[in-house]
């Protein structure tokens, strides 16, 4: 089979995380600045080579005090790690239906640890200008003290202002290069 290179079409695409706040709400965020880069044999997405990078400065929570505070060195560190990085190693298929596990290395900051994303292949079309586009849709959830991002503040009911799991939704779609 022919080697197709595929990137994402970030107009179609969202990389979105939510994290708890008071341990009542959660409070969703984006990465507005990301890539996502692909390469498989034919159409083939289970044994792609697959590298996504995001700009940390370019988070958003739609509140400015927050966002900046996320972009210190209390979180991301931006102007030291100016991205987070994620690598595929190693697919599972659940069903036949285009289900799979994801596994790949995230870095965030300086630490890289192997995390599990499922994912839902969507399939392949053609848009109206001829285009071939991918779709997925991605989740999971990662624990940010793993990845240095340990800033915390206590509650006078002893409870803490955020919390450890982040839960990750992304929907990529991708353009294949010809």
């Amino acid at each position: 089979m022919a080697t197709k290179k595929w990137v994402v079409d970030p107009t179609h695409s969202e990389i979105q995380f939510k994290v708890k706040h008071l341990m009542i709400t959660n409070v969703t965020g984006s990465f507005n600045i990301f890539t996502v880069n692909a390469e498989t044999d034919g159409e083939d997405f289970t044994k792609a080579t697959i590298s996504f990078t995001a700009d940390t400065a370019s988070i958003s929570t739609g509140n400015e005090q927050r966002d900046a505070h996320l972009k210190s060195a209390d979180f991301f560190d931006a102007e030291t790690y100016p991205h987070l990085k994620f690598a595929a190693t190693k697919y599972e298929n659940i069903d036949q239906d285009g289900s799979y596990d994801l596994y790949g290395d995230l870095t965030i900051k300086d630490v890289t640890k192997q995390v599990k994303l499922a994912v839902e292949f969507g399939g392949i079309a053609k848009d109206p200008w001829g285009n071939v586009k991918a779709g997925f849709t991605i989740s999971g959830k990662i624990n940010r003290k793993e990845f240095g991002l340990t800033w915390n503040a206590a509650t006078e009911t002893g409870g803490v202002l955020v919390s450890e799991e982040v839960k990750i939704h992304a929907e990529i779609q991708l353009i294949e290069q010809q």
